[in-house]
């Protein structure tokens, strides 16, 4: 697991936070380095950088102006065209953007008007408006050749109309990066905020939804929240009349394993327009961890569940993918759905999986669940066809 952001040692004449784009090259153009941290090795030349990042026990070049970020081995990771916020109020770093990562999500509030059993970000009602005006510089610096970022919270539609001149705003600067937009849905059953989004004709946007039981109280019970069903399933059917791409999420766990074959013949005859389903293993993490009792399910106990959710969805030629499971929990007739999906900063693998030999096409584990709670079954494949 990558460690992005925390406390570490700043030297600096400003208080204030600010975003900078790292470089690992001294030879820029004095317009370009003065806005810049350069990860500084000896013998480079640093005098015209904003600040210098400086690694584990290299020494502090003299005479310097510039801002002094002293990092330990765990930020070893930075690179070139990495982007970090520097806070010299508080001496923390957090790396925001990082450029050879695929997997880059951008967190636009900490408010949401769920409060999902399992949610991996708790909500916390406070003005954290300062998350989406740093959006707007982050995308300005981000390159752009980005092949894909995503949005997420909380929940980013309670921004109305910034999040909409946000969406616009990214199309701007970076008309070819891949976007997700994790949301709830529920501000779309408004539907001129859906033909509003719909009208910045971004054509690689996706709206990600979630959607736990076909049963209305259900699922509103997983997500904690009255009348969530019915707005959610207006604002999938909006999104879908404007032409606004969809994605339904369903994660997997003791409450909605319950009617997964169902929901998903649910989404089929009533909702077959969007455009992919993710079925999503559970992470240990926010509120998960206080609620696992009520939670957790062995993936390998399921399998044959989802077998039959994948067969119901395959029927239909929807579209789907499994998410966030390991291969050696589900069965073979998944398999043309499963999916690589764990973000890469907390992906991890157990020891025994090093003895595996499909390892490179399973998807690991988050660290929460190395850490917390995973299956009981995971057994590595010695053979292309057999488990041990």
């Amino acid at each position: 697991m990558l460690k992005l952001g925390g406390a570490v040692k700043i030297s600096s004449q400003n208080r204030e936070p600010y975003l900078s784009l790292i470089s690992e090259s001294d030879n820029l153009p004095r317009v370009l380095s003065e806005e810049r941290l350069l990860l500084y090795s000896i013998g480079m030349d640093y005098q015209n950088f904003r600040g210098l990042i400086i690694r584990n026990d290299e020494p502090v070049p003299t005479p310097y102006n510039g801002d002094i970020i002293r990092v330990g081995p765990e930020y070893n990771y930075i690179s070139n065209n990495d982007i970090a916020r520097v806070n010299p109020h508080d001496s923390s770093i957090r790396v925001l953007f990082r450029a050879a990562s695929e997997t880059n999500s951008i967190l636009l509030t900490e408010r949401c008007n769920h409060y999902c059993l399992m949610c991996s970000q708790p909500p916390i009602d406070q003005d954290d408006s300062y998350l989406m005006e740093e959006a707007f510089r982050l995308i300005k610096m981000i390159p752009k050749n980005t092949k894909a970022i995503g949005f997420t919270g909380g929940e980013p539609t309670l921004y109305g109309q910034k999040f909409i001149d946000l969406i616009s705003h990214t199309k701007n600067h970076l008309p070819a990066t891949w976007l997700d937009v994790l949301s709830n849905g529920r501000a779309f059953q408004n539907e001129k905020f859906a033909s509003d989004l719909a009208s910045i004709k971004h054509e690689s946007l996706s709206i990600n939804i979630p959607l736990y039981s076909d049963d209305p109280d259900r699922h509103n019970y997983i997500v904690q929240a009255e009348n969530a069903f019915d707005e959610t399933v207006r604002g999938i059917i909006n999104l879908k009349k404007h032409k606004v791409r969809v994605e339904i999420r369903i994660v997997i766990h003791k409450q909605s394993i319950k009617t997964l074959v169902s929901t998903c013949e649910f989404i089929c005859r009533n909702l077959l327009f969007v455009d992919h389903v993710a079925l999503m293993g559970l992470e240990i993490t926010g509120f998960t961890r206080a609620n696992l009792d009520k939670l957790w399910i062995d993936p390998f106990e399921y399998k044959d569940v989802l077998s039959e959710a994948i067969k119901t969805l395959d029927t239909y030629g929807m579209r789907s993918s499994v998410y966030n499971h390991q291969l050696c929990t589900v069965n073979s007739d998944v398999t043309h759905r499963y999916r690589r999906s764990i973000s890469d900063w907390k992906n991890e693998y157990l020891e025994i999986c090093n003895q595996c030999t499909r390892k490179q096409l399973c998807g690991g584990f988050f660290s929460s669940q190395i850490q917390f709670k995973h299956s009981s079954y995971i057994k590595p494949f010695v053979l292309d066809e057999s488990i041990v």
